[in-house]
């Protein structure tokens, strides 16, 4: 019997890759979105376009919060696993709405396993980020690395939705994995994030801004090794609760990123460089051995080649 999987931030830049892939496998896909203004939801949309005339798909409009909706969806489906990728994303915007971060991505979050839990779901994968390591991160960060000391509330929101998954695979006995992400990208990257906003403001000739000296570091992974990663979450028969680290195992600093853009732009940035943002950390970089062990989890894509696979899509995608 073919399994059908929930997707939650379906037409985000993530969950579009991977509802994409669960189709091909093989797999019935719901997703479910709530098309929320972070971003125009045209791009949404068209993030899902492929996809809207798929057998294996079916898209939901809704909030993760809605406790009657997900019911629903689970009852009509027979949702047996979820992939849990919806959140309000971001750092920055976290400092202003921090209220918010706490309503959707904690409160959202304990509502699927709660719903999952009373439907017997027979796996549930959590979209967690490598903010969460905070300022107690020694590179590289393990996944046995201490999270209590997050410095921002999407960090914050992110460490309290990895306990309330702890918790629910202790008392409930729901197998849950945990993948911490590394800094994505490639194609449909969301609008506000550094490479896709620097590679569009680069393309117009607007200057870039640089917080820091540019000699932060960020362990980039592209989409498509994380699309991998979540597969085999999926697939994974060990332990009821794990963690693992997505990541590409190599920090790459902002000075080189902004390199390879414009050599693959073809075009010279224009930089002013501010003080550091409140919330940024200074360095992140993933111990990956243990998804290679369990996972078999292997990068594949480094960003000397990501970053002119996304100025190729961008290019070929920026006039709508």
């Amino acid at each position: 019997m073919t399994e059908v999987v929930l997707v939650t931030g379906a037409a985000g830049f993530i969950g579009s890759h991977l509802s994409e892939r669960l189709v091909r496998l093989g797999y019935r896909v719901v997703g479910l979105d709530n098309f929320d203004d972070c971003y125009p939801a045209t791009i949404k949309w068209a993030n899902i376009r492929a996809l809207q005339g798929e057998d294996g798909f079916r898209m939901e409009q809704g909030d993760i919060r809605d406790r009657t909706l997900v019911s629903r969806i689970f009852a009509e489906n027979g949702v047996s696993l979820v992939v849990h990728l919806a959140a309000r994303a971001g750092v920055r915007p976290s400092l202003e709405q921090p209220l918010l971060y706490q309503d959707v991505n904690i409160g959202g979050t304990v509502n699927l396993l709660e719903v999952s839990r009373q439907f017997g779901a027979r796996k549930f994968v959590f979209a967690s980020s490598s903010s969460v390591y905070g300022l107690n991160g020694k590179a590289p960060f393990t996944e046995e690395s201490a999270v209590n000391y997050p410095i921002s509330p999407y960090a914050a929101s992110k460490a309290a939705g990895e306990l309330f998954c702890r918790s629910y695979s202790h008392l409930y006995n729901l197998p849950i994995v945990v993948l911490r992400l590394f800094t994505v990208y490639g194609p449909r990257q969301r609008p506000e994030m550094a490479i896709h906003r620097f590679v569009r403001m680069i393309d117009r000739g607007e200057e870039i801004t640089l917080f820091g000296d540019g000699t932060t570091s960020r362990d980039y992974t592209y989409v498509d090794d994380v699309i991998d990663g979540f597969q085999a979450a999926l697939g994974y028969r060990g332990e009821a609760f794990a963690i693992f680290n997505l990541g590409s195992g190599r920090s790459v600093g902002l000075n080189h990123l902004v390199a390879l853009i414009e050599q693959a732009l073809n075009k010279k940035a224009r930089i002013r460089y501010q003080e550091a943002a409140p919330g940024d950390v200074s360095l992140t970089l993933a111990d990956i051995s243990k998804a290679k062990a369990a996972l078999g989890y292997q990068p594949k894509v480094a960003i000397e080649e990501g970053v002119p696979l996304f100025v190729e899509w961008y290019l070929g995608n920026k006039g709508g």
